[in-house]
């Protein structure tokens, strides 16, 4: 069994600050490796699928499961559907198998009437400025609460993931000279040039 609190320190290193959709985000990963039976992955073997979008909040929520699942996106197998949701899918690749685990909206909403949320951050406060005596606790509420209070778990349904091509070719651009990923080279006039090139 995954523990979410044995990764918010780490967790907390890695994002930078304290809020509670971090934290959020480890418990949510944690839930749906338990409920596929998987460890942390050091390879692809496990695909995330993020439903967030950009530009709103709590996509801090991203880096709660990347760094308990080990799906990141260096890696590529973490993946965002721009939907505007805090919905994970985990996907087991290696047994074709996947979890979908949502926060509660009861839960989400309770942390956004809280001082952190009304006082600071919805008042242009970064969140290296809340003081700790205002974040903490709620830091602890979500480590803390039980997983049916905060979370929807679904039963594990089969999915199957297509693995995209991953390439190795590269070429270097003949008008910057910069390493360039072959499939997104561009012919101009007779030079193969990367895409900054070609719209220059």
């Amino acid at each position: 069994m995954i523990n979410a609190k044995n990764w918010l320190e780490f967790g907390q290193k890695f994002h930078g600050h304290k809020c509670p959709a971090m934290p959020n985000g480890l418990r949510v990963g944690a839930a749906a490796m338990n409920a596929l039976g998987v460890e942390r992955t050091g390879d692809s073997a496990l695909h995330a699928i993020l439903e967030l979008g950009d530009n709103h909040c709590a996509t801090c929520f991203a880096d709660g499961i990347q760094v308990i699942t080990g799906c990141t996106f260096g890696k590529g197998n973490i993946t965002k559907s721009h939907k505007g949701k805090w919905g994970l899918t985990l996907v087991d690749k290696k047994t074709n198998r996947a979890v979908r685990v949502t926060p509660k909206a009861e839960a989400m909403l309770a942390n956004k009437r809280t001082e952190f949320f009304t006082e600071y951050r919805m008042k242009g406060v970064p969140p290296t400025r809340v003081p700790d005596e205002v974040v903490e606790p709620l830091v602890q509420m979500v480590m803390n609460a039980p997983e049916e209070k905060i979370m929807d778990i679904s039963k594990v349904f089969e999915y199957i993931w297509q693995e995209p091509a991953h390439t190795f070719n590269g070429f270097v651009c003949e008008e910057c000279g910069e390493m360039t990923v072959m499939e997104y080279g561009r012919i101009k006039g007779d030079k193969k040039v990367c895409i900054d090139c070609a719209n220059n």
